[in-house]
């Protein structure tokens, strides 16, 4: 460029400048630039607006990147020092907070995903966060929404939230690794529902964040709070009666006709009283042991008893006889009840006290049972009683809106087994609560009963819809861990500002707990069927025995009988044990040793052996899909059989931390594909479908569980041998407890061991809700290998030697057992061996016949011609014997030659008086 553009390119700015204004302070603000390695910084000076005005101060040195301002202040740009925030503001000092969610703040990200892959086509697009005002909403689809956001930390810092998690269909996760540099944060939500139910979205509010560099400003209290003095770390909320607007220094107070709760922002015209506004209940017992009937106005008081059309308070009735103490309690001299001590009365002999819980008189609310409001939004106010006694039961109040959740909470300390039940026994009932209620409503009203597995989660355990009759609910607790319980009511859930269905009330009459560590005595229990602990007043039965009444005296129970300890005392306690089962060693459960004989027609025994199915076999019904394309399984896990000692069949709910699992021999679980950190699938909705074995037979009936063959139409001679299971777990639709059967069917194809099958026309498992059937295909389901399974063939004599060959009856329907025999090898003789020694044998034979036979004839002559001469001597007079003749033939002579000499006869002649001789 030549030195006379550069004079022209000059001028030019010195007239452009000269025509932009000088910048003033409100014109610009400070920033610091990016530290560099040293951990330095500039402050420089930034327009608001580009090219508005010029003369912007001259950059100069920041403080130390590390540099930051204590709670309550704010880092003064201009003078790089901190200053004290003024009243009605706050500072975190090296923190942000978002308290305010008119619309999404700024650096916060959210969006939706699917989390079921490409097995559905649900547009989650739309699935996010959404801001309230107050707070920030997650999504109620079956999708995936995330909450994001980045900052930037000077120093480790710390994050803290309120969040409201009402609903267990939907898993939460938070997560945060706060350290210096760049941090991302997120909240994520997850929804698996598995009916159209409404599901309840996630609520998040007042987030705080420490750990930045500074902050140059401080935030404005919102509406309902107040900061009265300079330097406040966080805003206070205004109490009942009194509002505030944003950035207010202090609260007002509402006018006479205008109330407000705590923490508002504004006052609401005072509504008139209705029957919603009051409550009745019975006050304490006095010292003349008499109570009555009062009505209370719900505090604090909202209504107007002046306003037009508004209702008076009821009179309080008269005074009347307090009812009895409940069980396990007795009336002191004040008319309280207390516990029980020496004063009630003694067990009889052979029994010892039952500890636990039994409320069924509700004269004051119990010192472990409290009742709250719980709002689906956030309400910093619990101020109003959700139940109130009233006598014979316990009822929910009107409440202040028809979507409050109205709860009852039981606390209890533990559990512990009484010495009447065997700790080793499978039949050991922890701990069981019963209860009886009523729900009465004219809206879609909801009954929960959840318990507490630990002080932080609570699982919903039943429910019932609508008005429902006045029923008993029983559930059995497993886990010492179960240390709470809660009832909770809604009238409905159909947000609207106007109470219309005050009047709809749920009842909860009577609730019986059983072995409660620190409980009292309600009744009492047949002692312990083992040894008593040291210094026990109990005398227990031995082992098999039961106590006769209240004699004391023990009997022994018959062959191959249980004791079950919730039954009474007397021979009623002794339960025979189903077909090919035997009792454990504590008499207190029926087990199967996996073995099994059954008797065949025609004499036949068939030998079962079920030892390589008894280990725990986990398998799963075909996919399932809700009406939204959400893809789930049924779980289930199958303990078959097995000694004292076996590893039971679990299923556990691992949705949340420190889910609930349940054990026994049969269990199912609902499994969703998830994507969640590193878990494939998650489990929840675990339920026993068998706990207790009822027998094992080939009979398609027992015990008044039905195992129809059309549900698995048989395919050889074999009869399936099932297994018939029980589970003492009462719901609403199965008050008898769920059941479950298998059928063992023999299938030596089969290699798997868990190739079990689902009825076809019952996809899972149960045709009606409460019987569950399944089919087990398998080798091992077959009878043992005997010496009737198999043939023998034996083979032609070939040059010497035959085989014998064993082979399996066909088709073969068995496995184990006895192996098939080795073929057999053994010598022969062929035909033309046994021809030939015939033929010399026959040669021989007729040789020595011929021998013995010119041999017997040669004597026969002899003797003839002896006989001859005798007679010829005796010369024809009878009876006179010839005398001796001094010719005659001496002992050893031979007459042959005068034999020959004296007849001469011809040879013909000779054979003819052969044969005649």
């Amino acid at each position: 460029m030549t030195h006379l553009s550069r004079l022209v390119l000059g001028l030019f700015l010195t007239q452009v400048s000269a025509e932009l204004p000088m910048c003033k302070e409100s014109d610009y603000h400070f920033e610091y630039t990016e530290c560099d390695v040293l951990g330095s910084r500039w402050r420089v000076a930034v327009p608001n607006k580009a090219d508005t005005c010029t003369g912007l101060p001259d950059p100069v040195k920041g403080t130390q990147c590390t540099f930051s301002c204590s709670e309550g202040e704010f880092l003064d740009m201009r003078s790089q020092e901190c200053q004290k925030c003024a009243a009605g503001t706050y500072s975190l000092g090296t923190g942000v907070a978002f308290d305010e969610w008119d619309s999404l703040p700024s650096g916060f990200v959210t969006h939706g995903m699917n989390t079921n892959g490409a097995n559905t086509q649900t547009d989650c697009s739309n699935s996010t966060w959404t801001p309230k005002g107050d707070y920030v909403a997650s999504n109620t689809d079956e999708c995936s929404a995330t909450l994001s956001y980045a900052v930037s930390l000077k120093r480790p810092g710390t994050v803290s939230f309120e969040y409201f998690y009402p609903d267990n269909s939907i898993y939460f996760e938070f997560f945060v690794e706060l350290s210096r540099g760049n941090n991302v944060l997120y909240w994520r939500t997850t929804m698996y529902v598995l009916q159209d139910s409404a599901v309840k979205p996630v609520l998040l509010r007042n987030i705080a964040i420490s750990g930045v560099a500074y902050t140059s400003e401080c935030f404005h209290c919102k509406p309902g709070t107040h900061s009265a003095k300079a330097g406040s770390a966080r805003c206070t909320p205004c109490p009942a009666e009194t509002y505030s607007t944003k950035g207010a220094t202090v609260c007002h107070q509402c006018e006479a006709d205008t109330y407000s709760e705590a923490g508002s922002g504004s006052c609401k015209p005072r509504p008139a009283c209705t029957n919603s506004d009051y409550f009745y209940t019975h006050t304490p017992c006095d010292s003349e042991g008499k109570t009555q009937l009062m009505y209370k106005w719900i505090e604090p008081k909202i209504c107007s008893e002046t306003a037009e059309g508004a209702v008076k308070l009821p009179a309080s009735g008269e005074k009347q006889t307090c009812p009895p103490c409940n069980p396990g309690f007795f009336v002191t001299n004040s008319s309280t009840c207390e516990p029980c001590d020496k004063a009630c009365t003694m067990c009889p002999a052979g029994t010892k006290p039952a500890v636990g819980f039994e409320y069924k008189w509700w004269n004051t609310m119990p010192s472990n049972m409290k009742s709250l409001i719980f709002r689906r939004e956030f309400s910093d106010s619990a101020h109003r009683t959700a139940w109130e006694v009233a006598g014979e039961y316990v009822y929910t109040t009107p409440g202040d809106q028809d979507t409050d959740y109205l709860m009852l909470t039981l606390t209890v300390r533990g559990y512990s087994l009484p010495q009447s039940i065997a700790k080793d026994s499978e039949r050991s009932e922890l701990s069981r609560i019963t209860f009886v209620f009523e729900t009465i409503c004219t809206a879609d009203c909801r009954f929960y009963f959840l318990a507490g597995y630990n002080p932080w989660n609570n699982d919903m355990v039943e429910h019932w819809q609508g008005s429902n009759r006045k029923q008993s609910y029983s559930y059995l607790i497993q886990s010492n861990s179960t240390v709470s319980f809660t009832w909770t009511f809604q009238r409905t859930e159909e947000l609207n500002k106007e109470r219309k269905y005050s009047a709809d009330v749920a009842k909860i009459y009577s609730i019986q707990i059983t072995n409660v560590i620190g409980g009292v005595a309600s009744r009492c229990l047949r002692c312990a069927l083992r040894s008593a602990n040291a210094g026990s007043a109990c005398v227990p039965c031995p082992p098999g025995h039961y106590m006769v009444n209240d004699t004391g005296v023990c009997n022994r129970c018959p062959p191959n009988t249980i004791i079950r300890a919730s039954q009474q005392v007397g021979k009623a306690a002794c339960v025979l044990c189903g077909p090919n089962t035997a009792r454990n060693k504590a008499y207190t459960a029926c087990l199967s040793d996996c073995t099994l004989d059954v008797q065949m027609g025609r004499g036949a025994l068939l030998h079962y052996d079920f030892s390589s199915l008894a280990n725990v076999t986990g398998f799963h019904s075909s996919p399932r899909f809700t009406s939204k394309g959400l893809r789930y399984f049924h779980h289930f896990n199958v303990g078959l059989c097995g000694k004292e000692g076996r590893v039971p069949a679990t299923c556990v709910e691992d949705v949340t931390e420190g889910g609930r699992e349940v054990k026994g021999y049969v269990c199912q679980s609902t499994v969703v594909p998830s994507d969640i950190r590193s878990q494939s699938v998650v489990s929840s909705q675990p339920f026993l479908i068998g706990d207790t074995l009822i027998g094992v037979t080939t009979d398609t009936t027992l015990s008044g569980i039905s195992s129809p063959n059309w549900l698995f139409p048989p395919a050889s001679g074999l009869p399936d041998v099932i297994f018939y299971y029980k589970s003492s777990e009462t719901t609403q639709a199965c008050k008898q407890g769920r059941s479950s059967t298998i059928r063992l069917r023999c299938n030596p194809t089969v290699t798997a061991k868990d190739l079990i099958k689902l009825p076809s026309n019952c996809s899972e498992g149960t045709c009606d809700g409460c019987t569950f059937h399944f089919l087990w295909e398998s080798q091992h389901a077959c009878p043992l290998c005997t010496k009737d399974h198999y043939r023998e063939i034996v083979s032609a004599c070939i040059q010497g030697i035959q085989r014998t060959t064993y082979v399996w009856q066909q088709p073969v329907q068995c496995y184990g057992g006895e192996s098939l025999p080795a073929q057999k090898v053994s010598a022969c003789v062929t035909l033309d061996f046994w021809l030939k020694f015939g033929v010399s044998t026959g040669t021989i034979a007729a040789v020595l016949l011929i021998s013995i036979s010119c041999y017997f004839w040669k004597k026969t002559r002899k003797l003839q011609y002896k006989y001859s001469k005798l007679m010829m001597n005796s010369g024809g007079k009878e009876c006179e014997l010839p005398t001796a003749d001094s010719c005659a033939i001496m002992e050893g002579e031979d007459a042959e030659d005068d034999v020959l000499y004296l007849t001469k006869k011809s040879f013909f002649t000779k054979i003819k008086s052969f044969s005649r001789e």
